[in-house]
């Protein structure tokens, strides 16, 4: 594990378009060591396309993503899930493994090949089946559960992937506010416990006050603004990047949590 002052990723002067729409421009960004970063903004604002840099999926048009002082396309695709675990946004499985199998697919990057799953591997997904509150569902099958339940089988393969770095792309999207909050709790545990860093987009902006580290915002492909979340959490953003009306409140704790100020007129 890396030591809390590392470098994960330097973003430099990236931009992204596809087939000749700018989707991300202007990125410059560094993310380090041992942090739950939240990235989050309006829809279509970039996130996705971003996560898709930071996890080599999609190349930037111009500029460079570092991943540990290395191009993250210089990485070979088994080392870099060594590395690396991610969650898409959404998932389906057509196959019929079950949750047990599915999450065992997370240790397969660290399973020589043809071997079997060592006491480790399995011990492993017994926690992240457990920690997810799965565990009752392990020999369902994933064709078989409903998109919530999918959802978190997906989260807990990543967690028993126990990567230095995590990318998640709206896993708590289609949860319940229960396993909304699991999932974070899960996520801050991982950080705290084992010094990982974690970018998750998240679309719940109380959620990300009060698990992350620091915010990174999104505006029309466009980094508006990052940093601490009580630095960079206001009123004046959320109105200027959200469009919404709110005040910012903070718990005995300095957490911060969202007032939102709704008007019913009537007619």
């Amino acid at each position: 594990m890396a030591s809390a002052n590392t470098t994960v990723y330097d973003i430099a002067d990236c931009t992204f378009s596809y087939r000749g729409f700018p989707c991300l421009s202007d990125i410059d960004l560094t993310l380090q060591q041992g942090k739950l970063y939240g990235l989050i903004g309006p829809n279509g604002s970039g996130k996705t396309t971003l996560l898709n840099l930071l996890t080599g999926t999609a190349k930037p048009t111009t500029g460079s993503v570092t991943f540990y002082s290395s191009k993250i396309h210089s990485y070979p695709k088994p080392e870099l899930a060594r590395k690396l675990s991610f969650v898409p946004q959404s998932f389906s499985m057509e196959f019929e493994y079950t949750v047990f199998e599915v999450v065992m697919m997370g240790r397969h990057p660290f399973i020589e090949r043809f071997g079997q799953p060592g006491s480790h591997d399995i011990e492993l997904v017994m926690k992240s089946l457990k920690t997810l509150d799965i565990f009752h569902l392990k020999d369902r099958y994933i064709t078989r559960l409903s998109g919530g339940e999918r959802q978190r089988v997906i989260v807990a393969r990543a967690l028993a992937q126990n990567t230095d770095v995590m990318v998640l792309d709206e896993a708590t999207a289609s949860l319940d506010v229960r396993h909304s909050i699991d999932i974070m709790h899960a996520l801050r545990t991982r950080v705290t416990q084992s010094n990982a860093t974690i970018i998750a987009a998240i679309h719940d902006l109380d959620l990300a006050a009060c698990f992350c580290d620091e915010l990174v915002i999104m505006q029309d492909g466009r980094i508006h603004t990052s940093g601490p979340v009580n630095d960079v959490l206001s009123g004046e953003m959320l109105k200027n990047v959200f469009s919404v009306d709110a005040d910012i409140a903070y718990s005995s704790e300095n957490t911060a949590h969202i007032q939102y100020r709704y008007t019913h007129d009537q007619q």
